[in-house]
């Protein structure tokens, strides 16, 4: 699954206009507690959480994550962005609850 996958899957928007969106996802880990990305994300997992800060994109940037997905409609600030751009991760926003995004990645990424 690619990145330009998970934002036609989730009906989402892009919010990194420098990150490539043909960059390879492997799995995802959804959670809002970092410490807890920290130590059970892998790389190359899609992050999805409401967490919209640049703290969340120093953590997937530490565990190698290439996105992180903003569920609920969370508006992902400037200096999240522009961090994203420079760490090269993209940020997706999501009308969707958490649940619903982990479920359609899920299955998505369980066919391929």
């Amino acid at each position: 699954m690619k990145v330009h996958d998970i934002i036609t899957l989730l009906e989402s928007e892009m919010h990194t206009k420098t990150t490539d969106d043909d960059t390879e996802i492997t799995g995802g880990y959804t959670s809002d507690l970092l410490s807890d990305v920290m130590g059970n994300a892998a790389e190359g997992d899609v992050l999805i959480t409401i967490q919209a800060h640049k703290n969340t994109v120093a953590v997937a940037n530490l565990v190698g994550m290439p996105a992180i997905v903003l569920c609920n409609g969370r508006a992902a600030p400037e200096d999240m962005v522009r961090l994203a751009e420079e760490q090269g991760i993209a940020i997706i926003t999501s009308p969707l609850n958490q649940f619903i995004t982990s479920c359609r990645i899920g299955s998505a990424l369980e066919k391929n």
